[in-house]
């Protein structure tokens, strides 16, 4: 059993990052929108304003109150579109019940969209083109890679369908060429369906989603769960009774938490190049 060690890999991901903005002629910057006080997106934002920092990358955070209209937003969003000097557009979710995140995420210009939420990314990403790949998902594939996981031909299971994981990993593993099933609140006999998978991808929030009764013996397991359960954080996999029988495992944390910012700075050097046409 090989532990994924999703922080060795994230930083060879920001190295290989600050590396290439070493050799820009003008730096890339991202722009961090927060709406409201939660303290988590508080911790996010300062977490990716220092990753950037860290790789060279500039950043800007703009701070609204948590009552602060929608269109405010879209405002913003609407300048930074027109400012040669923003790369990346970042709003931290989630947003206030009143504001629709897909009108606000959709106001992003397409090729300042870091998050890769964008429709037009979404659609490229579904027809296989050069897009913008929601980072999480995007550093799964990495890690599978850097363990040297041939997906072809692999059976593949997606619990979860949100528009940031699991639709994208599930299109991202299909890239690859393996059989792609996705399992969902409403899947029954998920137990079953598991015990038959190579590959299990689990983003759905909740703790023991998978236990070591649901898993065959080297599977490959990839937990993006993070659940805080009486002070401790955990994903969504019962990682000690599950790990003896996986070939691979990635923990929580350590595993692919590190990568989704690693891959954000990617993502932003990638809006950078669609802008300036390298």
């Amino acid at each position: 059993m090989y532990i994924i060690d999703g922080k060795e890999i994230s930083k060879k991901v920001r190295e290989e990052v600050r590396q290439e903005v070493k050799k820009l002629s003008k730096k890339p910057c991202l722009l961090v929108i927060l709406v409201g006080n939660d303290q988590a997106s508080q911790i996010y934002v300062r977490n990716k304003e220092t990753a950037c920092k860290n790789t060279g990358i500039l950043t800007k955070t703009i701070i609204l109150d948590e009552n602060a209209p929608q269109k405010e937003v879209i405002n913003h969003i609407k300048d930074a579109n027109l400012d040669n000097n923003i790369t990346g557009i970042l709003v931290q979710m989630p947003l206030p019940n009143h504001m629709n995140e897909k009108a606000v995420v959709d106001a992003i210009d397409p090729k300042k969209d870091v998050d890769g939420l964008h429709a037009v990314n979404q659609g490229k990403l579904m027809l296989g083109e050069k897009g913008i790949i929601p980072a999480t998902p995007k550093g799964i594939m990495r890690l599978l890679s850097e363990y040297c996981v041939d997906l072809e031909g692999k059976n593949a299971l997606v619990i979860g369908r949100s528009m940031l994981v699991g639709k994208p990993i599930s299109l991202l593993l299909q890239q690859k060429n393996a059989t792609v099933t996705m399992a969902h609140s409403k899947t029954k006999n998920l137990k079953e369906i598991c015990q038959n998978m190579d590959v299990i991808v689990c983003a759905v929030g909740k703790p023991k989603t998978v236990t070591e009764d649901m898993v065959k013996e080297g599977a490959i397991v990839i937990d993006v769960g993070i659940n805080r359960v009486l002070g401790t954080l955990v994903g969504d996999v019962d990682y000690l009774q599950v790990a003896p029988k996986t070939s691979r495992i990635t923990p929580v944390p350590g595993g692919v938490g590190p990568m989704t910012i690693a891959c954000l700075l990617e993502n932003v050097l990638e809006c950078y190049k669609l802008q300036n046409e390298f």
